[in-house]
């Protein structure tokens, strides 16, 4: 159960391991753990991906979320492929900013996709702004540029990859190891740990996603994890102790000593010896008990921000339908002044 976990609880909990964390840090020198199709409780063996809840995965200390909705009847429901997660897009948005109420100095990076858009459903980005809009109540970090820890406390800090408007982090101008489609659980695991290694050896202001889940024709997300989270326990558990930043490390039904080594390469983090990227600002420091307020959102982009460095139109009709060639090529983001 250190590496994998598929019983309903985990064994062990970390509610409040970024509060101890200093505010200068950028979410992009991190290691985070998060989970894959964060939602998926229900499927049967093909679909299935998390045995945990919601709420028993934050309090193990998961602070990224895959979330995956489709839009039925003017709601956005939480899908894995055609098989409704009992759950829909508000509820999810408010359990999480229940738990971060509970907890201020964290912070949860979620993911928010839409689910088998052959071709996307008109109206899903107009109605995820006003999800957003209505739920957040200023406590979502919607801009393009990755926080620092201090600015992002008591906040979700969304990701999204729309075509019409710019509703947070672009999540595809990331570094992404997401290899799903799994032929061979050893390859799966050799692509996953050369991005785990990317991570830890390359810019420090960028962030990196690995994705050890998986699924396939002649295997299974369960199979997968029993695979790949032992091999990542291990090759993590080499460089214990030290301060190593995988970035964001994402997994299915992950173990709790699995979730505690990637908690614990931020622990040297701690004493204070931190070394800023050029050009992060000091961030405001937190007080126990107290959310930093965010910036409201607004029509599509959040914030006016001068000269950004990412150049995607923030302004846009969702009612309009725009191609991708209007689109800049993909760069990686920095992090920048708020």
């Amino acid at each position: 159960m250190d590496a994998f976990d598929c019983t309903p609880q985990p064994a062990a909990c970390c509610p409040d391991w970024m509060a101890g964390l200093p505010d200068a840090l950028p979410l992009s020198r991190l290691s985070i753990p998060g989970t894959h199709d964060s939602l998926s409780l229900f499927g049967g063996r093909r679909l299935r991906c998390q045995s945990w809840g919601l709420e028993a995965q934050l309090a193990a200390g998961v602070r990224f979320l895959d979330v995956r909705c489709k839009l039925e009847r003017g709601e956005l429901r939480v899908y894995h492929l055609c098989t409704f997660q009992r759950a829909s897009l508000r509820g999810v948005l408010r359990r999480t900013l229940r738990f971060l109420r509970a907890h201020p100095g964290e912070a949860v990076l979620m993911r928010i996709k839409e689910e088998l858009p052959f071709f996307s459903r008109p109206g899903f980005a107009a109605r995820l702004q006003r999800c957003l809009l209505e739920e957040g109540r200023g406590r979502l970090w919607c801009r393009e540029e990755v926080p620092t820890l201090g600015q992002a406390r008591g906040k979700i800090v969304v990701l999204e990859a729309l075509e019409q408007a710019v509703l947070g982090i672009p999540y595809e101008q990331l570094s992404i190891s997401d290899a799903w489609n799994v032929l061979s659980l050893e390859r799966k695991w050799a692509r996953a740990r050369r991005h785990l290694e990317a991570a830890a050896g390359g810019d420090p202001a960028k962030m990196h996603l690995t994705f050890c889940s998986g699924n396939g024709l002649f295997t299974c997300p369960e199979e997968v994890a029993r695979f790949v989270n032992p091999r990542c326990y291990r090759h993590l558990r080499r460089r214990s102790g030290q301060a190593v930043r995988w970035g964001v490390v994402i997994m299915d039904f992950p173990g709790a000593g699995l979730l505690r080594l990637i908690v614990d390469s931020n622990a040297p983090w701690a004493s204070g010896s931190v070394v800023e990227a050029p050009g992060t600002p000091a961030a405001p420091r937190w007080r126990r008990g107290r959310a930093l307020r965010a910036a409201p959102l607004g029509p599509v982009s959040p914030v006016a921000l001068p000269a950004p460095r990412v150049r995607r139109k923030t302004s846009v009709s969702l009612g309009k339908k725009r191609g991708r060639s209007s689109r800049v090529a993909p760069r990686s983001l920095r992090v920048t002044a708020a």
